[in-house]
């Protein structure tokens, strides 16, 4: 008895789940977990593949496949029903269904991932817009989603994109239209030039009409918001104006600054972008003789932005280091109520464009 124990095998090791994962693709169930090997991927494509026992043909527009009906039902409600239907109307013992409109080769691709989920990258990229045609047909709604992600992901050009903008409404698959409606406004002059562009011209000018709408509507939704850019820049130069105006005439600059400040003839660059062209402003300002009369151009830009600081300035009376500024605040209260509506929008677009940055 011990000679026996001592001659027996030793027990190979346990393969635990994570041993087991390497090879095979755990997916959830609805009952538990599954694991699929890729061995068992291989039989189910060889039973398509060879059609072992098939009981039903299937027609293509040049040439037939076997299948096996039962596969078939399971995977796709819409061929249950053709098999039924085929089954009522035949008396013969193998049963048949016709797949038409699309080449023969797309049907056999479609009907292999029906077995296995399994396909060719070259294939998929040559049928892709049949396979989403048949997946949407036939309610096979995971290739439907591989369809679609293979098409947002690369599959989607310049030459295809009008075929499949369509085939994404006619579909269902909003979020595929939806980027394809982008890709065509965003290149629109090269895909007008297409044969998919011209066929669609032809064949459905309504959708014509929709897309032309929609390029329109694009190109004035930028133009506004190029306006909108432009505007909020301008206002952003205000703002930054009014904190070089102060910085100048509170705390002074390397040349300029107010009559009792020190200045600091520092040769580094002065940390307020618009004081530089402040600067040349105000020196101009100071030195102009038409000023007072109002007839100079650089000197009306100098009181509308003194009378802009006032209407910033939070400062009280005599707090201030900018010139004019409480002259302004008290002239303020004398305009019209227009006029002050007219300030007040301004000031608040001056604002807003400084909480942008």
């Amino acid at each position: 008895m011990e000679e026996k124990r001592r001659s027996s095998p030793k027990a190979p090791p346990f393969l635990g789940l994570n041993a087991r994962r390497s090879s095979s693709r755990r997916t959830a169930g609805l009952a538990g977990d599954c694991v699929v090997s890729e061995s068992t991927r291989d039989i189910w494509d060889r039973l398509f593949k060879e059609g072992y026992r098939a009981d039903v043909i299937v027609h293509t527009s040049s040439g037939n496949i076997p299948a096996h009906a039962s596969v078939l039902g399971m995977a796709s409600p819409v061929i249950k029903q053709m098999v039924r239907q085929s089954k009522s109307q035949s008396s013969s013992r193998k049963n048949s269904i016709s797949i038409g409109g699309v080449p023969h080769r797309a049907v056999h691709v479609f009907l292999r991932f029906l077995y296995s989920s399994c396909y060719e990258d070259e294939e998929m990229k040559q049928y892709v817009m049949h396979l989403l045609v048949l997946s949407h047909a036939f309610g096979v709604s995971s290739l439907k989603k591989l369809c679609v992600e293979k098409l947002e992901k690369g599959l989607l050009n310049l030459e295809n994109v009008v075929d499949v903008f369509q085939l994404g409404q006619l579909c269902d698959a909003p979020r595929l239209s939806l980027l394809c409606n982008r890709m065509i406004i965003n290149n629109f002059e090269a895909v007008s030039a297409s044969e998919g562009w011209k066929v669609m011209k032809q064949s459905n000018p309504c959708m014509e009409k929709e897309i032309l709408d929609s390029v329109v509507q694009a190109d004035l939704k930028k133009k506004e918001k190029l306006k909108k850019m432009e505007e909020r820049k301008i206002y952003l130069q205000l703002h930054e104006a009014m904190e070089a105006l102060v910085h100048i005439c509170r705390d002074g600059c390397r040349t300029i600054g107010p009559h009792d400040k020190v200045l600091k003839r520092s040769s580094a660059p002065c940390n307020f972008p618009a004081c530089k062209g402040l600067e040349s402003l105000v020196r101009h300002f100071a030195g102009c003789k038409s000023r007072v009369l109002g007839g100079c151009t650089h000197c009306k830009r100098m009181w509308q932005l003194l009378e802009l600081h006032s209407r910033l300035c939070e400062q009280n009376h005599g707090g201030c280091k900018v010139p004019l500024c409480r002259h302004f605040k008290e002239n303020a209260r004398k305009q019209s109520k227009k006029e002050a509506v007219k300030w007040k929008l301004l000031v608040s677009k001056v604002l807003e464009a400084k909480s942008y940055v």
